[in-house]
């Protein structure tokens, strides 16, 4: 039996009086895309945070690789190769297609130009962020020094999943990545996603579009009152099926009421 790659287990997040996980558990395999879908308010938001060092738990356990995990901050679960892509997408919009690539971790110039006087490696991290882009197969965009308003909105997103994709190592978490975008847009992301998956990089997908989720994901994990509920294979279950287990409307077998 394969182990998960990142896992949860009785996660429990509380501000104030409110309890936003409830003994949550998690898995993530190695190699899939994983849906999480939930109803507003269902702590969806509060796993992920989780997951990736935005919150810090009150109680339970996160492994990542069979080894205990305690993010103090998203920086530190970068570290550990866990990048996010929140639905904001985090960027620069008058700054480069390469300087938001590398943000927060520029390239510096080797020896005393880079140490002493803190110079960028413009050249390296061009040719890194042009040959990322053309690995996913964003040849459209022609400029690497382009600023990124100058982008459309399925560009803008191709640049934040292909940043996420060079430095996610382990994990890849996309918060919502087609609900600004026009269909066609979305249909490129949605290759994207299946893009980054095939170089082996397990996905998180957080999204309240049902046939994006059953187009692309491997499993589902259902988040309802603040805990997993129940995970399927959207092979086996229509998309009602989801809606009312997410909404409670139904329970899904051997769960109990």
């Amino acid at each position: 039996m394969t182990e998960p790659i990142l896992k949860a287990r009785n996660l429990v997040k509380r501000y104030g009086r409110v309890t936003a996980l409830d003994h949550c558990d998690f898995d993530l395999f190695p190699g899939e895309i994983l849906a999480v879908i939930g109803d507003n308010g269902a702590g969806k938001s509060s796993l992920i945070k989780a997951l990736s060092g935005a919150v810090q738990p009150n109680e339970g356990e996160i492994t990542l690789e069979g080894r205990t995990v305690q993010f103090a901050s998203p920086l530190e679960a970068r570290a550990h190769g866990i990048e996010c892509v929140y639905q904001t997408l985090a960027m620069s919009p008058a700054l480069s297609i390469a300087d938001n690539m590398f943000m927060g971790r520029e390239l510096r110039k080797p020896g005393v130009m880079g140490s002493l006087f803190r110079q960028l490696d413009r050249p390296r991290m061009e040719a890194f962020a042009r040959q990322k882009l053309n690995e996913l197969g964003l040849m459209t965009i022609q400029n690497i020094n382009q600023a990124v308003e100058t982008l459309s909105g399925g560009q803008r997103q191709g640049v934040a999943v292909a940043r996420a994709a060079a430095f996610g190592s382990k994990v890849v978490v996309l918060d919502e990545p087609t609900a600004a975008l026009g269909v066609k847009e979305s249909r490129r992301v949605l290759d994207l996603i299946r893009d980054v998956r095939s170089r082996g990089v397990p996905i998180i997908l957080i999204s309240h579009n049902m046939p994006h989720v059953f187009e692309v994901a491997d499993r589902i994990h259902i988040h309802r009152l603040g805990k997993r509920l129940c995970v399927i294979n959207p092979k086996e279950h229509t998309m009602s099926d989801a809606v009312a287990y997410m909404t409670g409307a139904r329970v899904p077998e051997g769960v109990a009421a």
